[in-house]
């Protein structure tokens, strides 16, 4: 991989990850707690809605492709470990991977599917849209952390490397 190319791989990555962040980060600060205010029936429809329509090409290019360029990142900056700022790639590839595509995959998406088929006016839809709300939530902090600070280790290998 040629040095330009490599650069242009690095900078992507980064503003990936701070996409991510500025969309997580969102929910954390707003759509959540503006979902746990309104009635229950439709905070838990909304959520429904907004776990379908998310998943679309311009979402997926930047989430999936962030993670894509952060493992070149990361594989790339091993082979060159005596490199100006590969330690920083190196961080910053694993938060976004493990922090941000792990917990995804592992915490978010189930809850994601666990209330999908929920019928809003279920008996104990309110226990479980208050329990979602809560575990979502948190997790999604993890994510919002892990994405900015995969940013920040890229943005300081980047401004490293000179």
């Amino acid at each position: 991989m040629t040095d330009d190319l490599l650069l242009a791989v690095r900078f992507s990555a980064a503003i990936g990850c701070g996409l991510m962040t500025g969309l997580f980060f969102a929910f954390s600060v707003s759509v959540m707690k503006a979902l746990g205010r309104i009635p229950v029936a439709y905070g838990l429809s909304a959520m429904q809605s907004i776990n379908i329509v998310i998943v679309n090409p311009f979402f997926l290019v930047v989430f999936l492709g962030t993670a894509v360029l952060s493992a070149v990142v990361v594989i790339t900056s091993m082979l060159r470990p005596a490199e100006p700022g590969a330690t920083y790639f190196i961080v910053g590839g694993v938060l976004y991977l493990a922090g941000v595509i792990l917990v995804t995959g592992v915490c978010n998406v189930p809850m994601n599917n666990a209330i999908a088929p929920l019928e809003v006016t279920a008996p104990d839809s309110a226990r479980r849209w208050q329990d979602y709300l809560t575990r979502w939530t948190q997790w999604n902090h993890v994510r919002t952390v892990a994405a900015l600070a995969a940013s920040v280790a890229m943005t300081a290998g980047l401004l490293q490397r000179g």
